[in-house]
């Protein structure tokens, strides 16, 4: 089991609050995932969870049982770091039963260990090499390795990938989803990265000024965001805002553009949202809006588009890479009005 419950969590440092009263619950064998903005508070959550920053209010519960004024060795949690922090001396094997020899665990007992997770990060050829002698990606997998040795009941990860450069990024994202499904493990994880967040979580916790934004599925922070800063966060190119009215059946551009309003009418929205590749380029003059394309980004499988509106600003569109090249040219977009968002004069949805 490894079910962790926060309650009205708070951390000060000093006069200043930077974990504002955060209440959330993660279930055993899930893997959430923290992100957010530089100073957001993601990584101070993560090392209160593992013992590592002191909890100034609130509670820490692990399976129902008060941690909070636990120290890390008690709290049956390991926890994998952004460096790798090997020992150049020791080989691959001598680092992962590293802890167990320390705890007096048999000779037998920590071959075992190390054998078992060895096979689950296929390291089982590397065991006897030194640090110095593995790529990136394989000295992560032995600090992955060295945690998992341990018996516990939750892996925390602090960015642990950002180390790597993108190529071995995505092999070490398949690994660490791989090592989920095998393990059942809750696992909490920190990232800066939104594709790493959008496709190994189960539920990812957007954070921004120490509080809680929106906790959520990829899908559901994707497509029904509960503010702007979510809409704007999560997902990429970002999600286009635009001023707007509405008024009965219909909102209403800033610069005369008009569409129906999707679902149950919604009235007093100020700002619209649209993604990228929920808009449609068409012939000038038609759609809610135009403008003149002034710069275009080949990716290869997608176009990004970025029309200057006028007063509505920079939209960016989103089309398939086969999509011919419209790089100054003056088009007219069309959106999808089955998937808009509106949000009102505090940010929230509409």
């Amino acid at each position: 089991m490894g079910a962790i419950s926060l309650k009205a969590v708070e951390k000060w440092f000093g006069d200043v609050e930077v974990i504002k009263g955060i209440d959330l619950d993660i279930r055993d064998g899930e893997l959430i995932i923290f992100v957010g903005p530089s100073g957001c508070g993601k990584s101070t959550l993560l090392r209160m969870i593992a013992g590592l920053e002191e909890t100034s209010r609130g509670r820490i519960l692990l399976d129902g049982a008060d941690v909070t004024h636990k120290v890390p060795s008690e709290r049956e949690l390991s926890m994998v770091f952004q460096s790798y922090a090997l020992y150049p001396h020791l080989s691959v094997a001598e680092n992962m039963g590293f802890a167990l020899k320390t705890a007096g665990a048999s000779k037998g007992e920590i071959a075992e260990k190390v054998g078992n997770a060895a096979d689950i990060l296929k390291l089982d050829e590397y065991l006897e090499r030194r640090p110095k002698d593995l790529s990136g990606g394989q000295r992560q997998r032995v600090a992955i390795g060295r945690a998992i040795v341990r018996k516990a009941k939750g892996f925390l990860f602090d960015e642990p990938l950002s180390n790597l450069d993108a190529a071995l990024r995505v092999d070490m994202r398949f690994e660490i989803a791989r090592l989920h499904r095998t393990l059942e493990s809750t696992m909490v994880y920190v990232t800066h990265d939104q594709v790493e967040a959008m496709t190994l979580a189960d539920r990812i916790v957007v954070l921004k000024g120490g509080r809680i934004m929106q906790v959520g599925s990829p899908r559901e922070l994707y497509e029904a965001p509960d503010n702007v800063f979510v809409a704007q966060f999560i997902g990429s190119p970002k999600m286009n805002l635009v001023s707007c009215t509405t008024e009965g059946e219909n909102f209403f551009l800033g610069d005369g553009g008009t569409g129906p309003l999707p679902g149950p009418h919604q009235c007093g929205a100020v700002r619209l949202g649209v993604r990228p590749e929920h808009i449609e380029v068409v012939a000038p003059g038609q759609g809610q809006c135009g403008g003149v394309v002034q710069m275009s980004e080949y990716v290869g499988a997608d176009y990004f588009h970025y029309v200057d509106c006028g007063e509505l600003g920079r939209i960016t569109v989103r089309l398939p890479g086969s999509a011919a090249e419209i790089e100054g040219q003056r088009v007219g977009l069309r959106f999808d009005t089955d998937r808009l968002h509106f949000f009102g004069a505090d940010g929230q949805r509409m």
